[in-house]
């Protein structure tokens, strides 16, 4: 009984991301989304290049 109550709960809980995810898409908040993707990706690569330098000093 237990696991048929999760498995409703993740059942929902994925037709709710695909609604938020239809209403994005189909929105034209896509592009704005992507856009906003790219430039979280490029902040991430670059930090990681900082911390891969300066990250590993030796004691």
């Amino acid at each position: 009984m237990v696991k048929e109550s999760h498995m409703f709960r993740w059942g929902i809980i994925f037709l709710v991301i695909a609604l938020i995810a239809a209403a994005l898409g189909f929105g034209g908040l896509a592009g704005t989304a992507a856009g906003a993707a790219k430039i979280v990706f490029v902040v991430g690569i670059i930090l990681f290049l900082v911390s891969l330098f300066t990250g590993r000093r030796r004691p």
